[in-house]
């Protein structure tokens, strides 16, 4: 056989028609006839001096040559496609792909945003607020903030905010409330987005550490935090809240946090990017930013009394 690769557009009408195992949906994706998919097929397998496919009566199916090329033309063209987007990436150089998880981005990050922008106008934010950890190369992501206690082997990775947990509230009910134990007279709210670690930070464990017998907490609950404390804000209850999620209603006097027992856990957010991109002009700036808009929210920190949850 003479090792010479055959025709790009006969090796892609391939690929499409043996991820779709279907000629007309192959054609359909690359905007071409069925016919004309049908002959660059034709002229691959001719190529290769053997059938590619078997052709059933209203199906397809690959042949033992066929198996044996997909996985690699599917590679090569995943690999092509990353390439291009890298490339694309390039010419973008007012935009800046960030992705975060829900929350954070709509009770801290997207309210700040607007000063970004003031200090950096040459600068395009493009936000994707979602708890699915995207692919920096496939999914064309610039910098990705991220919770919990996952490594990031092989990227770029640095801390970013460290929270803890507390009943946080309203002035007007917090004004009623002169002790741990007075909070079981109100509505508590239990935020669950945390359920996941092996010691949840939960009302009994915060209860347990005040030194308050509390055997049965009753009360809503949430799977979303900024939903818990959205109810919160709402005058609803107590919610013992995350400070990562309700730093802006803290620094507003929305919410308050009147007691200093605080509980913290190993899960928490950080900056990852590839290898290297840390230190691209945009990047940089944007994890300047977000260094000094958290660094002033340390104050909120002073005189808590941490406890650490294993």
């Amino acid at each position: 056989m003479v090792d010479r690769l055959p025709p790009l557009t006969a090796l892609r009408a391939f690929e499409a028609a043996a991820r779709h195992m279907s000629f007309a949906l192959a054609a359909e994706e690359l905007a071409v006839t069925p016919a004309a998919l049908s002959y660059q097929i034709k002229n691959l397998e001719a190529h290769l001096q053997a059938p590619l496919f078997r052709r059933l009566n209203r199906a397809v199916e690959l042949t033992e040559a066929g198996a044996a090329l997909l996985p690699y033309a599917s590679e090569g063209f995943d690999a092509l496609r990353q390439g291009w987007r890298a490339a694309q990436r390039t010419l973008e150089g007012a935009v800046l792909n960030i992705t975060a998880g829900p929350a954070f981005t709509a009770k801290w990050l997207a309210p700040k945003l607007f000063r970004f922008a003031q200090q950096n106008p040459d600068i395009e934010l493009r936000f994707s607020a979602t708890l699915r950890v995207l692919d920096f190369d496939r999914d064309a992501v610039d910098l990705a903030i991220r919770f919990g206690q996952g490594r990031d082997e092989g990227y770029f990775s640095e801390a970013l905010y460290r929270g803890w947990i507390t009943p946080m509230m309203r002035p007007d009910i917090a004004a009623r409330v002169a002790s741990p134990a007075d909070l079981l007279k109100e509505n508590l709210i239990h935020d669950e987005s945390l359920d996941f670690l092996r010691t949840p930070p939960n009302w009994a464990c915060w209860f347990q550490h005040a030194g308050v017998d509390a055997a049965q907490v009753r009360g809503p609950h949430f799977t979303q935090a900024d939903h818990a404390l959205d109810m919160a804000l709402e005058g609803g209850g107590v919610a013992l809240g995350r400070s990562s999620i309700a730093l802006t209603a803290l620094q507003s006097g929305a919410l308050v946090a009147p007691f200093p027992l605080a509980l913290t856990v190993d899960a928490h957010y950080r900056m990852v990017c590839p290898l290297g991109h840390e230190t691209r002009p945009r990047i940089a700036r944007f994890r300047e930013w977000i260094h000094a808009e958290l660094a002033a929210a340390a104050p909120l920190a002073e005189g808590r009394e941490f406890v650490h949850i294993e």
